[in-house]
């Protein structure tokens, strides 16, 4: 069964990621695409660095010329965002990438992007899912082989870099990083980031030094290629041991950041976020709401409210916060995965122009990661963050949920629960500006169980109570 979920499709390879389920997908979007009048505008098609990703998307590819649909198919591994940038470059009715973003490496998925370079909303995963059945009990699959494709000119390779870094040197100052005399240590994750803050700073007073990146789709050291504390240790004593400014991370297609301080200390992800829209609209002077989702830091509001601008709360995921920022004309969103969007640019999360942001950031204040961190605090005052991810039976999940709704808690650390949202999973506000959330993954049999409060110690307390009440 082909079910979509926060992003796209997701499987484990050769057990339901399959050639053949990626050609259904693939014509289960021809025929939404031919049904929504745009297929003359042709689609984009890119892939990561994941075992036979290119193979994967030369399938999709066979299928989308095969329902005489125009492709322009990515030469090589690029990030998620350059595709979607992409469908911006070439007008195109959309495009597919062929990823399992930060999922471990067994996994692979398939990505649907709109014709502004957004995730596809529900209402068009949910057209294409309803069509699978039938076009799997018909084999209902047109195919125009690659090479027939590629000679009839139905299917066309691009290079989809320089169009994309064209757009990256008019959102930040590429030239005030070249000339700041860092040095910064890149960990792509073996995944389709590397190479490209490299080559978009470009040799001059700053150094940078890559580590994993080559392509590897087993992603040696780490469970998945996600820039989040666990899988940075390596990043992190890069940065100890040769005098490093700052490590950037990007996760396996490059559109989440990680950041590691000089002392090789990571970043959580809710630090990261509060320093963006600090730089936003501190550094840069921009104005315009804040989208975040509920697994977000209270710094946001803390900024709304100092520099007066409106801060939104979503649902988790990128494609419920790019609707809101389309709609409020947003300044900068986000989500507590380390994906970050922007303002004049795709409504599409972006881990390298992040890292980029923040070596500009950098650069205007002449402050390090850690500095920068206690002059945000300075502004919002100290804010802590503790995630635990549990893996359980899927059979547990009901049992799981029904432990909580009967026992509601009125207490929790011994501070009154003053606000309960169910927007997405259970998320507790307390007394004291504290919070605790619960809330199953959308894309992993996993349950993540999230806190911010004024300490680590108080943060690591709130999570380990919610484990109580969940028994798990």
């Amino acid at each position: 069964m082909i079910k979509f979920g926060t992003d796209g499709w997701r499987a484990i390879i050769a057990d339901e990621f399959t050639f053949q389920n990626v050609r259904y997908c693939a014509q289960g979007m021809a025929e939404y695409l031919m049904e929504a009048g745009t297929a003359l505008q042709g689609i984009v098609i890119g892939y990561d660095t994941r075992f036979a990703s290119e193979r994967f998307a030369n399938a999709a590819a066979e299928v989308m010329a095969g329902n005489g649909i125009k492709v322009y198919l990515s030469s090589t591994v690029v990030p998620t965002q350059v595709v979607s940038f992409g469908a911006l470059s070439y007008r195109a009715a959309g495009a597919i990438v062929i990823t399992a973003s930060h999922n471990p490496p067994e996994w692979n998925g398939f990505k649907i992007k709109t014709s502004e370079g957004a995730s596809a909303p529900p209402e068009v995963e949910t057209s294409i899912e309803k069509r699978l059945p039938d076009i799997i009990d018909q084999n209902r699959v047109k195919i125009v082989p690659l090479e027939q494709g590629l000679s009839e000119g139905i299917i066309e390779y691009v290079d989809l870099y320089p169009a994309y870094a064209e757009q990256l040197g008019k959102m930040v100052d590429l030239e005030s990083i070249r000339q700041a005399g860092f040095k910064i240590a890149v960990d792509p994750m073996f995944g389709a980031g590397a190479g490209y803050i490299k080559d978009l700073v470009g040799s001059a007073k700053t150094e940078i030094l890559e580590i994993h990146a080559e392509r590897n789709p087993a992603f040696p050291g780490m469970k998945q290629p996600e820039p989040i504390a666990s899988n940075l240790t390596e990043l992190a004593g890069f940065v100890r041991e040769n005098g490093v400014d700052v490590g950037v991370a990007t996760d396996g297609d490059a559109d989440r950041v990680g950041i590691v301080d000089e002392n090789g200390q990571p970043l959580t992800p809710l630090q990261i976020f509060g320093l963006l829209a600090f730089y936003l609209l501190e550094i840069r002077g921009q104005r315009g709401a804040i989208v975040k989702t509920v697994t977000t830091t209270g710094m946001l509001n803390k900024l709304g409210e100092l520099y007066d601008v409106p801060v939104f709360e979503t649902k988790v995921g990128f494609k419920h916060v790019a609707p809101v920022m389309a709609a409020e004309g947003a300044l900068v969103g986000g989500e507590e995965s380390s994906g970050f969007g922007y303002r004049g640019h795709i409504p599409e999360r972006d881990g390298v122009l992040s890292a980029l942001f923040i070596l500009d950031l950098m650069a205007k204040t002449g402050k390090k990661p850690s500095e920068l961190i206690e002059y945000l605090y300075s502004k919002v005052g100290p804010h802590h963050y503790h995630r635990s991810d549990i893996e359980f039976p899927a059979a547990d999940r009901e049992n799981i949920i029904r432990r909580l709704t009967d026992n509601m808690p009125e207490l929790i650390g011994g501070v009154g629960v003053v606000e309960v949202n169910t927007v997405d999973g259970y998320h507790f506000r307390l007394a004291d500006g504290t919070w605790l959330l619960m809330r199953f993954s959308g894309t992993e049999p996993l349950l993540r169980i999230y806190s911010e409060a004024e300490s680590l110690d108080r943060a690591e307390a709130l999570v380990a109570e919610g484990r109580q009440i969940l028994q798990v």
